[in-house]
């Protein structure tokens, strides 16, 4: 499905995007946009409309004014082509427990329209390290297992965008560097990877480009290669603080 991201610059492409609930304006005219292949990591405190912008970016919510592009599609006149080459990951892994993991990601896969489900879900279940415990139930599965499997979820459709809500969330410091790592496998795959995190230390790494959201506004963006971490630990302190 990545076929669609060809003929496009970019992957995602925002313009004066805003969400307000009633007299609360939780993003205030959002400019972004993020490359083909490119990894981008949106930096926020809790509370700064990270989750209300991936609630957008995804679909599932509606801006009340502003342009989106998703992979060349208008995600609000046409929110069906966006979810066919869009994957979303975030601290709710939502897997069905009581299903093996072979299960899960091949529900998900047949309701892509995947071609050979069976195959497909096997491989990327694969590919996040999690053969061995392919016909476990999820139920008994880590934390950080639930979340490798969620991006198996994620990408058995092969979506030439993914979308990281804070996913990090709840995951040890092991179960952090194997998460990290996977992340290196889908960077490698030029996707176009758009994460958020309030944690600098999870969010530098893998970046081509970094931003900070505070307030509802996008407040700082940089290249990652033009900023080190104690300086843009600095510059996070200072933006969030004044936002």
């Amino acid at each position: 499905m990545r076929d669609s991201l060809t003929d496009n610059t970019y992957g995602i492409k925002a313009e004066g995007l805003t969400k307000s609930f009633g007299p609360f304006e939780a993003l205030r005219g959002i400019d972004l946009s993020v490359k083909r292949g490119e990894f981008y990591t949106l930096f926020g405190p809790n509370g700064a409309g990270k989750t209300t912008l991936i609630k957008i970016l995804s679909t599932l919510a509606k801006p009340s004014s502003g342009k989106l592009t998703i992979a060349g599609h208008d995600a609000v006149k046409d929110p069906d082509s966006v979810r066919g080459v869009t994957g979303v990951v975030s601290h709710d892994p939502f897997l069905y427990e009581n299903l093996s993991a072979f299960e899960n990601i091949k529900f998900f896969g047949t309701m892509y329209g995947v071609h050979d489900a069976d195959r497909r879900a096997g491989e990327v279940i694969d590919r996040v390290g999690l053969g061995k415990r392919m016909h476990d139930l999820v139920r008994n599965f880590s934390r950080g297992m639930k979340q490798r499997l969620a991006v198996a979820r994620a990408i058995v459709h092969d979506p030439g965008i993914l979308l990281l809500d804070e996913p990090y969330t709840g995951l040890d410091q092991h179960g952090a560097g194997v998460f990290g790592e996977m992340l290196s496998m889908l960077k490698s795959d030029r996707r176009t990877i758009l994460m958020t995190t309030h944690n600098i230390e999870e969010g530098l790494d893998r970046s081509d480009r970094v931003g900070i959201l505070a307030g509802g506004r996008m407040v700082y963006e940089s290249r990652r290669d033009g900023v080190d971490r104690e300086a843009f630990r600095e510059i996070y302190i200072s933006r969030v603080e004044n936002a």
